[in-house]
């Protein structure tokens, strides 16, 4: 088995324990909100481009300072003695490399998954397309979790921002 993926895969999971206090917040705001009949006319566009300014931008951008950040790494990453390093130099990422990776490993199938949701729930009839993006909620992530243990352990958001995985 390969050690360093699910090491990877622990620190992540750390990650999300401390997201899940950001969404617990907004839920707490959000739910009274909904009850209270403000999001009542949204439209699954409005509904999809607000929950992603809440929580996959604030995310993806806290997770990209953090690992361009003195540390080089995400709270979980540190925690699990993991750092991202550049893959030509092993020096720190720029925020614009970080910012890159996170927004392909979080944003994307975030923005991908929560689209699909919205859809679900809000439509009658299942479309194309939609089901072109549940079916993409689905992969994206699995494919993700499958290319930690292929090859060199690089994901696709690794390689697009020039980045890998080492441990301290």
């Amino acid at each position: 088995m390969n050690s360093e993926a699910w090491r990877r895969i622990v620190a992540w999971l750390v990650d999300w324990l401390c997201f899940l206090v950001w969404l617990v917040l907004l839920a707490a705001v959000g739910i009274p909100l909904y009850l209270a009949g403000v999001t009542t006319g949204w439209s699954a566009v409005t509904t999809n481009v607000v929950s992603a300014l809440l929580t996959a931008l604030p995310l993806t951008i806290f997770l990209a300072v953090l690992e361009s950040g003195p540390r080089q790494a995400t709270i979980g990453k540190r925690v699990l003695g993991l750092k991202v390093v550049g893959a030509r130099d092993g020096g720190r990422l720029t925020f614009a490399r970080a910012l890159l990776r996170n927004a392909l490993k979080v944003a994307l199938p975030w923005t991908i998954g929560h689209a699909a949701a919205i859809g679900l729930v809000g439509s009658t009839t299942v479309g194309p397309g939609l089901v072109a993006l549940t079916v993409a909620a689905y992969v994206l992530p699995i494919v993700w979790v499958g290319t930690l243990f292929a090859g060199a352990g690089r994901t696709p958001y690794d390689r697009a921002g020039a980045a890998r995985v080492v441990r301290v």
